[in-house]
């Protein structure tokens, strides 16, 4: 059985840099755009052989089935989880569903920096939750560009709303990869990033409205904040450590959202944002065409509840899936090993 080698040059710099290679290949060949983002996958696939074999020392045969072996998790369950949030998150814009839900959100406040509380960060973290990889930033952007924002801070402000959830994305992936790769317990892993994450939940919103308004305009909707941040980073340390890492970015996330709406039937900033262009240099608002004239009744409740009726099931299911008892069922069943020693 081949012995993994960790330090195949004998210097701790220098296998790191060889180790660095493929993914350090991968990401300037994004950044600089040289090749489409699928090329340079494949480029990075075979930097990442090449190393393992001529430098790591690993069997051809063990390196290759290696690969296959991360294809498949590539399929499943990321690119399946993607694959079918993005076909519900479709299906529900042809049934004009998604617009109802887009009209009762953004109509909570007309402040612009409420509303980035509300869909950049609260909203974002729910698609963050259910999907992961790229998907909630596409949606609250798109929603944000309807709203009247500037696509500069559409783009940019979903970025950085996207960090605090992360590492519990895509139904808690990152957990699940890293429980795999170091055999430890996933629930305990999820518990410990638990327990240091809620520090920075507190701080993204803070930040988020600090890069799109500044200093001055953050201070004047500090209590939504303290309360968009609060009712996210409590939730994620609690789901996180007494529940399971599955669903702990959909279930902060939906509380943040109801906490922030509900405070916001009682409290109001003293002046109304409607700069929709980040506070430095952005033009990008200046060649933008008006947001589209709302026109008809605003959504009924009974509207609002029915266009949410995906998300309650999406939200239902994976509480079900994410239960230990549920996974000793249905794991002998569907789950498939195949040693690649």
């Amino acid at each position: 059985m081949w012995q993994q080698v960790y330090n195949p040059l004998h210097s701790d710099v220098l296998s790191t840099i060889a180790a660095a290679v493929p993914v350090v290949t991968l990401l300037v060949l994004i950044a600089t755009g040289a090749v489409k983002t699928h090329i340079a996958a494949l480029i990075a696939l075979a930097a990442a052989i090449l190393v393992a074999v001529l430098l790591f020392t690993m069997p051809w045969g063990l390196a290759l089935r290696a690969a296959f072996l991360g294809a498949l998790i590539g399929f499943f369950p990321i690119g399946w989880i993607v694959l079918n949030v993005i076909f519900m998150y479709r299906l529900t814009v042809a049934t004009g569903a998604f617009a109802i839900l887009q009209r009762a959100i953004g109509g909570v406040s007309a402040d612009r920096r409420l509303q980035l509380l509300l869909i950049a960060f609260s909203f974002g973290a729910f698609f963050e939750g259910a999907s992961g990889f790229g998907t909630p930033v596409a949606v609250t952007a798109a929603i944000l560009i309807g709203l009247g924002f500037s696509p500069l801070a559409a783009s940019g402000l979903s970025l950085i709303a996207n960090t605090a959830p992360v590492a519990y994305g895509a139904l808690g992936t990152p957990i699940a990869g890293l429980a795999s790769v170091t055999g430890l317990d996933p629930y305990l892993l999820g518990a410990m990033v638990g327990r240091q994450l809620p520090f920075f939940s507190l701080i993204v919103p803070a930040w988020l409205i600090w890069a799109f308004a500044g200093w001055r305009g953050m201070v004047q909707v500090w209590p939504a904040i303290l309360v968009t941040g609060v009712s996210f980073a409590v939730p994620q340390y609690l789901i996180s450590n007494f529940i399971n890492p599955w669903i702990v970015d959909i279930g902060a996330a939906l509380v943040s959202m109801g906490c922030l709406i509900l405070f916001l039937k009682v409290w109001h900033p003293a002046e109304i944002w409607n700069s929709p262009a980040l506070r430095h240099h952005d033009t990008s608002a200046a060649t933008m065409p008006p947001p589209p004239a709302v026109t008809g009744a605003a959504p009924t409740q009974t509207e609002v509840w029915w266009s949410l009726i995906p998300w309650i099931i999406v939200c239902a299911v994976l509480l079900l899936w994410g239960t230990g008892w549920f996974k000793a069922v249905v794991n002998p069943i569907f789950t498939i090993n195949w040693p690649i020693e």
